[in-house]
């Protein structure tokens, strides 16, 4: 059958309308219809200057010869589909590597592979028309090819689902066929910056030998990169840079973009210890911060940023975002673009640390969106001693970015004004799309993992390549003076300048004792003071007007009119408004938004994230309602007449370690928001555990950061399991010294909206780590009255007054839920001749109150410490270092390897034992 007979079913006049509407708008006729009249357009335009259409039908009729059609077709056909693979494929041919072979790939871009011939490299084809240039011999179009896709730099875009996005990058990059095409003023501005990398590094190998900095060296190019960048982006209206990066390089981005005095980085290459005492322990150099004030080439001020990090790698990843997202909403809330992260990877932590992914999938998500990073890879090529193969299966360290279809620009690190030019192509991605997008720059580690380990034990051979490998200022120096725009003087005399300050300021800093560090993003912080144990323990005025306490529950206790809500909702919120105006007695979700909306009113922000938390995981917050009938959103609180502040509550995906990584972020950027994360049960905080590690119990004293995010945390022994009870109260309490932060476990709703409120009434920022309610949120004898909300203030301790003191003979010290399991047990044994202290606040623990509340029992002879969590978990650890004012006895589960078991009857029984062992010293469990 011939091959164009199918055109004999379809009528004449049909196809011509066909055809005619393919010309007016191609992607309006069916897929199959569009790829046949292209190969037609591309195929027969040039022949006889006959319409396509018309000799197909001639062909299949026919009346004409169709061998002669069919071949020419064909091969227009397959020159296209050679385009195709160079744009699919090309990246795997490039020449980026500046020290390996790249692997061997199958099938290749040889033209035999795509029906084509030597004997066609003359031959002219109007597929050229497909990027963007006049018909022409097949080798033009290979030379187009090469130097578009396979030269210094590969491009991955063609997984992109969005035919606009496609054409938008391959008109951007078909531009001057994807070669830079600088100025001569520009080439030597490139070479400046490079001549500072490698001169910075040199110097710093000479004075200081051995020492670990993490040399950039052999990925220099990075440091014109970023300058080239931060000025473009300045130019496209960026005002605030902020930048992310592990240890690898970051002296160099330090010094010589972020302009940190070398006098202080001489300092701590030299080991002085550090002007403040009291406050701040310190961190190695090279996992240090800074915010600086720049002006740009043209006269723009801009703030750029560096978040300090801690050698877990990608994790400053997840910070930067939420610092970003914070000053977006901020300064910024119509216009994203306007700052920008930029998150720095090695080539081993983004392939193998899976926090990246969850990075990645915040970055279009409503409540985490920064409106595009600019992702940018220190490809080593080595992970410590592990070669890049036994890293990944995949076959770039960057093919994550495909999950979210984001372009990846692979470029020859030694090739420094293609690392520049693709600066360009990524800030425009970014500025034009909103989205991500990643270079990956292919280098080399001039040395090992740090500059005293020896890389030969585990890749010899490709050492000795590097040894002999000259750095890209001089290989860049090298084609300047080829080009002419350089003499061979020039790059000595770069040099001799640059060092020449080094030299001075090295001198100058060994005439000083002390090393200063300065505290990151001090501009956001102004106003706010350092606090120690003593101010932390000082009481703070958190009470509030009863006038404004009802303006907000006029705001969250009334359904707008006009829109229809379940039934289930339309009770709750009649709930709310009856305890309010009705019965007095206010339950933990009621006190929860009464204190966010008297913040609200008093001008701070207020932001919780994490899994569920709109509804809550327990049904009880409903801060946003649900229009039945169209599912629109309805947050009540923002019917709050007079609010000063923004609220924003987001689900989050399911992710503890970047959502709490991205709102620590937030908090570190604006003090005056109540940034809140709720874990979905406090069990699952642990999936974030290098984030409570590493940054918020130690970001102060490390890095001299204040920060309040706060932590809500579900914990209770209500019989649902080992992921299901416990918050791991017996962590966070090991992690507190000093004055890191405040833990509480509150037993009134009362006490948990002053604690809430007294978090941003203070002017200093402590993490909050807080032990929530899981059954206590419904139960009725968890409530308090307006008047305590109006009129009171946190309160660390509760003494008990429901008993007559002298007549007490144990005092037992508890907190949380557990006060309620153990004065029901008293009631029902009718002892009243024990009391039950709570201990709201366990740090920083009030010693002072405690010692007062024991002076109040004369007649005390037993004193126990009860918590219904095992011996080894919970706060007794804690409670034995720090509560020794009396000798006192443990009540508690025994020790166990789970934190609680899967039968709720086994639990129940522990539970009641644990409970006996309170009233009964002599009792054994």
């Amino acid at each position: 059958m011939d091959r164009f007979s199918f055109l004999n079913a379809a009528h004449t006049e049909f196809f011509a309308q066909l055809y005619d509407q393919y010309l007016e708008n191609p992607d309006s006729v069916e897929p199959s219809w569009r790829g046949f009249f292209q190969g037609f357009d591309f195929g027969m335009a040039t022949y006889n200057g006959e319409n396509p259409v018309v000799q197909a039908q001639e062909g299949a009729s026919g009346t004409v010869d169709t061998s002669l059609i069919s071949e020419k077709l064909l091969k227009e056909f397959n020159v296209i589909k050679l385009i195709d693979a160079y744009r699919t494929r090309g990246h795997l041919f490039t020449r980026t590597n500046p020290v390996h072979k790249r692997r061997t790939y199958s099938p290749t871009l040889d033209i035999e592979n795509f029906g084509l011939s030597k004997a066609d490299l003359s031959t002219v084809f109007d597929a050229a028309k497909v990027i963007k240039i006049a018909p022409c011999s097949l080798a033009d179009i290979l030379g187009h090819l090469d130097k578009i896709y396979c030269q210094s730099i590969g491009v991955e875009y063609m997984y992109i689902r969005n035919p606009n996005d496609i054409q938008w990058i391959q008109n951007k990059i078909g531009h001057n066929d994807n070669q830079p095409n600088f100025s001569p003023d520009e080439k030597r501005s490139i070479l400046d910056k490079l001549n500072q990398a490698v001169s910075f590094e040199n110097f710093l190998h000479t004075k200081y030998v051995g020492q670990k900095r993490f040399s950039l060296e052999g990925g220099e190019s990075i440091i014109p990169a970023i300058d080239a960048l931060i000025e473009m982006a300045a130019e496209k209206g960026v005002e605030q840079f902020v930048m992310g990066m592990a240890h690898r390089g970051r002296l160099n981005v330090l010094a010589n973009i972020f302009g940190k005095s070398t006098q202080d980085i001489f300092s701590e290459f030299d080991g002085k210890d550090y002007n403040d005492q009291e406050y701040f322990d310190g961190d190695v150099k090279y996992h240090l911060g800074l915010t600086a004030q720049k002006t740009t080439k043209t006269g723009k001020t801009i703030n750029i940023n560096l978040a300090p990090n801690p050698s877990h790698l990608e994790t400053v990843g997840a910070v930067i975002e939420g610092i970003t997202r914070a000053k977006q909403d901020k300064y910024f809330p119509d216009d994203f673009s306007k700052v920008l992260p930029i998150a720095v990877h090695g080539d081993a932590a983004i392939a193998g640390q899976g926090l990246l992914y969850e990075i990645i999938q915040m970055s279009q998500l409503d409540g985490y969106k920064t409106g595009g990073t600019i992702h940018i890879v220190i490809n080593n090529q080595v992970g410590f001693t592990t070669n890049y193969l036994d890293a990944r299966s995949s076959t770039y360290c960057t093919d994550v970015a495909k999950v979210t279809l984001s372009p990846v620009l692979h470029v020859n690190a030694d090739d420094a004004e293609a690392v520049v030019h693709v600066m360009s192509f990524a800030l425009d991605f970014r500025m034009h799309f909103g989205r991500d997008v990643f270079v990956d720059l292919l280098g080399y580690r001039k040395y090992g993992h740090n500059e005293g380990d020896e890389p030969r034990f585990t890749q010899p051979i490709l050492y000795k390549i590097i040894a002999k490998h000259k750095n890209p200022r001089d290989i860049y120096a090298e084609k300047l003076l080829a080009e002419g725009i350089i003499d061979v003087n020039y790059v000595k005399g770069l040099e001799v300048i640059y060092k020449s300050g080094l030299e001075v300021n090295l001198e100058e800093s060994r005439k000083k004792e002390l090393t200063i560090i300065t505290p990151f993003m001090q501009n956001e912080w102004q106003g706010f003071a350092k606090a120690g144990i003593t101010q932390m323990l000082k009481n703070v005025d958190t009470s509030y007007p009863k006038e404004g306490l009802t303006a907000v529950a006029n705001a969250i206790c009334n359904l707008p009119s006009d829109k229809k809500f379940i039934s289930k909702i339309q009770k709750l919120i009649n709930d709310r408004k009856t305890m309010f105006f009705e019965t007095n007695k206010l339950d933990w979700a009621m006190a929860e938004h009464l204190a966010y909306g008297s913040l609200l009113q008093e001008g701070y922000d207020v932001r919780i994230s994490g899994q569920d938390v709109e509804r809550g995981t327990f049904s009880h917050r409903h801060a946003v309602v649900k229009v039945e009938d169209s599912e629109e959103e309805v947050i009540l609180i923002n019917n709050l007449e007079g609010k000063k502040g923004k609220f924003n509550i987001y689900n989050s995906l399911l992710s503890e370690y970047g959502v709490l990584g991205f709102d620590y972020g937030y908090a570190l950027a604006n003090p005056k928001s109540l940034t809140i994360w709720e874990a979905q049960f406090g069990d699952f905080s642990n999936g974030a555990q290098i984030m409570i590690d590493q940054y918020i119990s130690c970001g102060e004293d490390k890095w001299n950061n204040q920060n309040g995010i706060v932590l809500l945390l579900p914990h209770g022994y209500e019989g649902q399991g080992a992921e299901h009870s416990s918050g791991r109260m017996e962590r966070f309490l090991q992690l507190c010294a000093r004055q890191n932060m405040y833990v509480a476990d509150c037993s009134t709703p009362a006490n948990f909206f002053h604690l809430l409120r007294r978090q941003m009434k203070t002017n200093f920022r402590k993490p909050l780590i807080v032990f929530t309610p899981k059954s206590l949120l419904r139960d009725p004898r968890v409530v308090s009255s307006i008047e305590e909300l109006e009129k009171g203030s946190f309160q660390e301790t509760f003494d008990d007054e429901t008993v007559n003191k002298a007549d007490v003979k144990t005092l037992v010290f508890c907190t949380g839920k557990f006060y309620y399991d153990i004065t029901a047990e008293r009631e029902i044994n009718g002892r009243k001749d024990v009391a039950v202290v709570r201990i709201e606040q366990l740090f920083p623990l009030p010693i002072e109150q405690l010692k007062v509340i024991i002076s109040n029992y004369p007649n005390v002879d037993d004193y126990v410490w009860a918590q219904e969590e095992p011996k080894n978990m919970g706060a007794y650890s804690y409670m034995l270092m720090n509560f020794d004012l009396v000798k006192w006895r443990l009540a508690s589960l025994r020790a166990s390897s789970a934190s609680a078991s899967g039968s709720y009857t086994r639990s129940k029984n522990r539970h009641a034992k644990a409970i006996k062992i309170v009233f009964d010293k002599n009792f054994v469990r």
